[in-house]
Protein backbone atom coordinates (compact mmCIF):
# COMPACT_ATOMS: atom_id res chain seq x y z
CA UNK A 1 0.00 0.00 0.00
CA UNK A 2 1.49 3.37 -0.70
CA UNK A 3 0.27 6.49 1.01
CA UNK A 4 0.31 9.92 -0.67
CA UNK A 5 3.08 12.46 0.75
CA UNK A 6 2.05 16.09 -0.60
CA UNK A 7 3.15 19.61 -0.01
CA UNK A 8 1.61 23.06 -0.65
CA UNK A 9 4.11 24.56 -1.32
CA UNK A 10 3.60 28.27 -1.00
CA UNK A 11 5.44 30.97 1.49
CA UNK A 12 4.78 31.78 4.26
CA UNK A 13 2.81 34.71 4.05
CA UNK A 14 0.24 33.70 1.88
CA UNK A 15 -1.58 31.42 4.29
CA UNK A 16 -5.57 31.94 4.78
CA UNK A 17 -5.10 33.05 8.43
CA UNK A 18 -2.84 36.21 7.56
CA UNK A 19 -5.43 37.49 4.51
CA UNK A 20 -7.04 40.23 6.27
CA UNK A 21 -3.68 41.60 8.47
CA UNK A 22 -0.95 40.98 4.95
CA UNK A 23 -2.07 42.87 1.91
CA UNK A 24 -1.20 40.88 -1.66
CA UNK A 25 0.40 44.21 -3.33
CA UNK A 26 3.04 43.33 -0.32
CA UNK A 27 3.45 40.15 -1.17
CA UNK A 28 6.93 41.08 -3.47
CA UNK A 29 8.45 42.98 -0.54
CA UNK A 30 8.25 40.46 2.03
CA UNK A 31 11.39 38.16 3.03
CA UNK A 32 10.41 35.04 0.74
CA UNK A 33 11.73 31.68 2.67
CA UNK A 34 10.19 29.17 0.40
CA UNK A 35 13.07 28.48 -1.88
CA UNK A 36 15.33 26.96 1.20
CA UNK A 37 12.27 25.85 3.07
CA UNK A 38 11.35 23.36 -0.15
CA UNK A 39 14.77 22.22 -0.77
CA UNK A 40 14.91 21.43 2.94
CA UNK A 41 12.02 19.14 2.52
CA UNK A 42 13.78 17.61 -0.91
CA UNK A 43 16.59 16.37 1.03
CA UNK A 44 14.72 15.24 4.00
CA UNK A 45 12.13 13.24 1.82
CA UNK A 46 15.58 11.66 -0.27
CA UNK A 47 16.97 10.92 2.85
CA UNK A 48 13.67 8.41 3.36
CA UNK A 49 13.47 7.29 -0.31
CA UNK A 50 9.84 9.21 -0.50
CA UNK A 51 8.25 10.12 -3.27
CA UNK A 52 5.55 12.80 -3.64
CA UNK A 53 3.26 15.40 -4.88
CA UNK A 54 3.88 18.95 -4.90
CA UNK A 55 1.16 21.35 -5.42
CA UNK A 56 3.39 24.38 -6.43
CA UNK A 57 1.28 28.05 -6.12
CA UNK A 58 1.55 29.45 -9.48
CA UNK A 59 3.08 32.68 -7.62
CA UNK A 60 5.75 31.01 -6.48
CA UNK A 61 6.66 28.72 -9.67
CA UNK A 62 6.37 32.43 -11.38
CA UNK A 63 9.66 33.57 -9.44
CA UNK A 64 11.21 31.05 -8.73
CA UNK A 65 11.28 28.38 -11.79
CA UNK A 66 14.30 26.58 -10.77
CA UNK A 67 12.52 25.43 -7.60
CA UNK A 68 9.91 23.29 -9.67
CA UNK A 69 12.39 22.09 -11.88
CA UNK A 70 14.53 20.96 -8.74
CA UNK A 71 11.38 19.13 -7.83
CA UNK A 72 10.52 17.10 -11.10
CA UNK A 73 14.30 16.83 -11.35
CA UNK A 74 13.90 14.93 -7.72
CA UNK A 75 11.79 12.71 -9.23
CA UNK A 76 8.29 14.28 -7.53
CA UNK A 77 4.92 14.80 -8.99
CA UNK A 78 4.27 18.39 -10.12
CA UNK A 79 0.50 19.59 -9.39
CA UNK A 80 -1.38 22.84 -9.08
CA UNK A 81 -2.08 24.69 -5.96
CA UNK A 82 -3.87 27.49 -7.88
CA UNK A 83 -1.93 30.67 -8.71
CA UNK A 84 -2.84 33.01 -6.20
CA UNK A 85 -3.90 31.31 -2.72
CA UNK A 86 -7.78 32.23 -3.48
CA UNK A 87 -10.52 30.64 -1.71
CA UNK A 88 -12.46 28.64 -4.41
CA UNK A 89 -15.67 29.57 -3.38
CA UNK A 90 -14.65 33.47 -2.76
CA UNK A 91 -13.44 33.60 -6.39
CA UNK A 92 -16.70 32.10 -8.19
CA UNK A 93 -16.77 29.70 -11.43
CA UNK A 94 -15.31 32.17 -13.89
CA UNK A 95 -12.88 33.69 -11.71
CA UNK A 96 -11.23 30.24 -10.53
CA UNK A 97 -11.02 28.97 -14.09
CA UNK A 98 -8.65 31.87 -14.85
CA UNK A 99 -6.68 31.37 -11.41
CA UNK A 100 -6.29 27.52 -12.59
CA UNK A 101 -4.82 28.28 -16.15
CA UNK A 102 -2.31 30.84 -15.02
CA UNK A 103 -1.11 28.50 -12.67
CA UNK A 104 -1.01 25.61 -15.43
CA UNK A 105 0.09 28.04 -18.07
CA UNK A 106 3.68 29.22 -15.52
CA UNK A 107 3.94 25.60 -14.24
CA UNK A 108 4.34 24.05 -17.40
CA UNK A 109 6.73 27.24 -18.49
CA UNK A 110 8.98 26.37 -15.71
CA UNK A 111 9.52 22.80 -15.98
CA UNK A 112 7.68 21.65 -19.13
CA UNK A 113 5.22 19.56 -17.18
CA UNK A 114 1.39 19.74 -17.57
CA UNK A 115 -0.17 19.23 -13.89
CA UNK A 116 -2.67 17.07 -13.75
CA UNK A 117 -3.64 17.08 -9.73
CA UNK A 118 -5.10 19.96 -8.13
CA UNK A 119 -5.42 20.96 -4.44
CA UNK A 120 -7.67 24.09 -3.63
CA UNK A 121 -5.64 26.92 -1.05
CA UNK A 122 -7.08 26.22 2.18
CA UNK A 123 -9.41 22.97 1.16
CA UNK A 124 -12.11 25.73 -0.27
CA UNK A 125 -13.91 22.96 -2.67
CA UNK A 126 -17.27 22.48 -1.00
CA UNK A 127 -20.43 22.77 -1.06
CA UNK A 128 -20.55 26.11 -2.13
CA UNK A 129 -18.29 25.10 -5.74
CA UNK A 130 -20.09 22.07 -7.64
CA UNK A 131 -18.78 23.44 -10.56
CA UNK A 132 -15.28 23.28 -9.68
CA UNK A 133 -15.43 19.38 -10.45
CA UNK A 134 -16.16 20.58 -14.02
CA UNK A 135 -13.86 22.94 -14.00
CA UNK A 136 -10.91 21.26 -13.22
CA UNK A 137 -11.98 18.02 -15.94
CA UNK A 138 -12.66 20.65 -18.68
CA UNK A 139 -9.20 22.00 -18.23
CA UNK A 140 -7.83 18.16 -18.35
CA UNK A 141 -7.08 17.80 -14.90
CA UNK A 142 -7.19 13.84 -13.57
CA UNK A 143 -7.07 14.30 -9.92
CA UNK A 144 -7.96 16.23 -6.93
CA UNK A 145 -6.79 16.38 -3.24
CA UNK A 146 -9.39 19.55 -1.98
CA UNK A 147 -12.43 17.47 0.41
CA UNK A 148 -11.55 17.37 3.34
CA UNK A 149 -14.52 15.47 5.24
CA UNK A 150 -14.15 17.35 8.30
CA UNK A 151 -15.97 20.84 10.19
CA UNK A 152 -13.97 23.56 10.26
CA UNK A 153 -14.78 27.41 10.53
CA UNK A 154 -12.91 28.30 7.18
CA UNK A 155 -13.67 24.59 5.16
CA UNK A 156 -15.02 20.82 5.08
CA UNK A 157 -17.04 18.60 3.83
CA UNK A 158 -18.07 16.08 6.38
CA UNK A 159 -20.23 14.38 4.51
CA UNK A 160 -17.78 13.29 2.05
CA UNK A 161 -16.38 9.62 1.28
CA UNK A 162 -13.08 9.37 3.64
CA UNK A 163 -11.61 7.21 1.07
CA UNK A 164 -11.10 8.36 -2.75
CA UNK A 165 -13.86 8.18 -5.25
CA UNK A 166 -14.23 8.86 -8.57
CA UNK A 167 -16.82 11.83 -9.72
CA UNK A 168 -18.87 12.42 -12.56
CA UNK A 169 -19.04 15.33 -14.82
CA UNK A 170 -20.32 16.13 -17.86
CA UNK A 171 -16.50 16.79 -19.15
CA UNK A 172 -15.54 12.87 -18.22
CA UNK A 173 -14.31 11.64 -14.33
CA UNK A 174 -11.94 12.82 -11.81
CA UNK A 175 -10.67 11.16 -9.00
CA UNK A 176 -10.72 12.81 -5.71
CA UNK A 177 -8.45 12.05 -2.72
CA UNK A 178 -9.89 13.50 0.26
CA UNK A 179 -7.48 14.28 3.04
CA UNK A 180 -7.69 11.75 5.58
CA UNK A 181 -9.45 11.74 9.00
CA UNK A 182 -9.74 9.47 11.69
CA UNK A 183 -13.19 8.58 12.89
CA UNK A 184 -13.74 9.23 16.86
CA UNK A 185 -17.28 8.72 18.19
CA UNK A 186 -18.98 9.22 15.00
CA UNK A 187 -16.82 12.00 14.14
CA UNK A 188 -14.15 12.54 11.64
CA UNK A 189 -10.87 14.13 12.77
CA UNK A 190 -8.30 15.36 10.62
CA UNK A 191 -5.43 13.30 10.78
CA UNK A 192 -3.75 14.26 7.70
CA UNK A 193 -0.78 16.75 8.46
CA UNK A 194 -0.53 20.13 8.53
CA UNK A 195 -1.45 22.06 11.68
CA UNK A 196 -3.14 18.53 12.74
CA UNK A 197 0.62 17.16 12.46
CA UNK A 198 2.21 19.53 14.88
CA UNK A 199 -0.48 20.36 17.38
CA UNK A 200 -2.25 16.68 18.03
CA UNK A 201 -0.22 13.81 19.32
CA UNK A 202 1.25 12.09 16.87
CA UNK A 203 -0.35 8.70 17.36
CA UNK A 204 -3.67 10.42 16.00
CA UNK A 205 -2.39 10.81 12.68
CA UNK A 206 -0.45 7.70 13.03
CA UNK A 207 -3.48 5.35 14.14
CA UNK A 208 -5.51 6.91 11.23
CA UNK A 209 -2.68 5.64 8.70
CA UNK A 210 -2.79 2.32 9.93
CA UNK A 211 -6.73 1.74 10.09
CA UNK A 212 -6.73 2.82 6.14
CA UNK A 213 -4.27 1.17 5.12
CA UNK A 214 -5.41 -2.12 7.12
CA UNK A 215 -8.48 -1.86 5.45
CA UNK A 216 -6.83 -1.45 1.86
CA UNK A 217 -6.89 2.07 1.34
CA UNK A 218 -4.45 4.96 1.24
CA UNK A 219 -3.88 7.82 3.43
CA UNK A 220 -2.71 11.25 2.31
CA UNK A 221 -0.17 13.32 4.46
CA UNK A 222 0.08 16.74 3.34
CA UNK A 223 2.58 19.53 5.00
CA UNK A 224 3.81 23.33 3.66
CA UNK A 225 7.59 24.40 2.99
CA UNK A 226 6.83 26.99 6.38
CA UNK A 227 6.14 24.37 8.76
CA UNK A 228 9.52 23.88 9.20
CA UNK A 229 10.66 27.01 9.75
CA UNK A 230 10.48 28.21 13.26
CA UNK A 231 12.73 31.33 12.31
CA UNK A 232 10.36 32.80 10.23
CA UNK A 233 8.84 36.22 10.78
CA UNK A 234 6.69 36.38 13.47
CA UNK A 235 3.33 38.42 12.77
CA UNK A 236 1.02 40.07 15.36
CA UNK A 237 -1.72 37.28 14.87
CA UNK A 238 -4.37 36.76 17.32
CA UNK A 239 -7.08 33.85 18.41
CA UNK A 240 -6.81 30.48 16.71
CA UNK A 241 -4.83 31.94 13.81
CA UNK A 242 -1.47 32.48 16.00
CA UNK A 243 -1.94 28.94 17.39
CA UNK A 244 -2.94 26.76 14.14
CA UNK A 245 0.50 28.58 12.57
CA UNK A 246 2.99 29.06 14.66
CA UNK A 247 2.82 25.84 17.58
CA UNK A 248 5.13 23.46 17.40
CA UNK A 249 6.82 24.57 14.58
CA UNK A 250 10.25 23.54 15.82
CA UNK A 251 9.41 20.09 16.06
CA UNK A 252 7.42 19.46 12.23
CA UNK A 253 10.41 17.88 11.46
CA UNK A 254 11.11 15.52 13.79
CA UNK A 255 7.59 14.06 13.79
CA UNK A 256 7.56 14.26 9.86
CA UNK A 257 11.07 12.19 10.30
CA UNK A 258 9.20 9.30 12.22
CA UNK A 259 6.06 9.62 9.72
CA UNK A 260 7.99 9.02 6.98
CA UNK A 261 10.17 6.09 8.51
CA UNK A 262 7.02 3.99 9.79
CA UNK A 263 5.11 4.79 6.29
CA UNK A 264 5.86 4.01 2.38
CA UNK A 265 4.96 7.17 0.19
CA UNK A 266 4.82 7.55 -3.08
CA UNK A 267 3.19 10.06 -5.49
CA UNK A 268 -0.64 10.53 -4.89
CA UNK A 269 -1.28 9.09 -8.66
CA UNK A 270 0.75 6.21 -7.77
CA UNK A 271 -1.15 5.77 -3.92
CA UNK A 272 -4.47 5.97 -6.52
CA UNK A 273 -3.13 3.43 -8.63
CA UNK A 274 -2.65 1.22 -5.64
CA UNK A 275 -5.98 1.79 -4.27
CA UNK A 276 -8.84 -0.78 -4.90
CA UNK A 277 -11.06 0.21 -7.98
CA UNK A 278 -12.64 3.87 -7.02
CA UNK A 279 -16.47 4.01 -6.13
CA UNK A 280 -18.27 6.46 -8.46
CA UNK A 281 -19.61 9.45 -7.28
CA UNK A 282 -22.18 12.22 -9.13
CA UNK A 283 -20.67 15.72 -8.81
CA UNK A 284 -24.35 16.60 -7.14
CA UNK A 285 -23.81 13.67 -4.79
CA UNK A 286 -23.38 13.71 -0.79
CA UNK A 287 -21.22 16.53 0.75
CA UNK A 288 -21.37 18.31 -2.95
CA UNK A 289 -24.78 18.89 -3.70
CA UNK A 290 -25.37 22.09 -5.92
Amino acid sequence: MRNALTVDVEDWFQVSNFDSIVDRADWDRLESRVEANTTRLLELFARHDARGTFFVLGWVAERFPHLVREIRDAGHEIASHGYGHELVYRLGRERFAEDLERSVQVLESACGVRPRGYRAPSFSVDQRTPWAFEVLRERGFTFDSSLFPVRHPRYGVPDFSRVPRRVDTRHGTIDEFPLTTLRVFGRNVGAAGGGYLRLLPLGVLETAFRRMNAAGQPAVLYLHPWEIDPGQPRLRVRGLGRITHYTNLAGTAGRLERVLSEFPFDTMTAALQSAPDLAREPVNGPGIAA
